[in-house]
């Protein structure tokens, strides 16, 4: 079983930057996607971005070109560097991985940009 905890999060101006990271108890590379999902109040939770255990990546088309997804196995850590960031960009962010038998979920950490 593995554990997710986020951190990172906080209030930002517009146009500046923030990095998200999820360290796992266990080893990430059990863990065949892991990604990257945000929930604003009186939405629904939605993904922006993720990465298969080959490295392979995935955006949502609002943050395609400003945020970027990585993992670092040695140290059973996921990043998400988010650049250029816009007020819409507040919510929630939650860590996500899956492996063959189930879904994992962090805690979330609150991202504030403000304008």
């Amino acid at each position: 079983q593995v554990q997710l905890v986020e951190s990172g999060g906080g209030l930002v101006q517009a146009g500046g930057s923030l990095r998200l990271s999820c360290a796992a108890s266990g080893s990430i590379s059990s863990l065949t996607v892991m990604g990257w999902y945000r929930q604003a109040p009186g939405k629904q939770r939605e993904l922006v971005a993720a990465i298969t255990s080959g490295d392979r990546t995935a955006y949502a088309d609002a943050v395609k070109g400003r945020f970027t997804v990585s993992r670092d196995s040695a140290k059973n850590t996921l990043y998400l560097q988010m650049n250029n960031l816009k007020p819409e960009d507040t919510s929630v962010y939650y860590c996500q991985g899956e492996d063959t038998f189930r879904t994992y979920w962090g805690q979330g950490t609150q991202v504030t940009v403000s304008s």
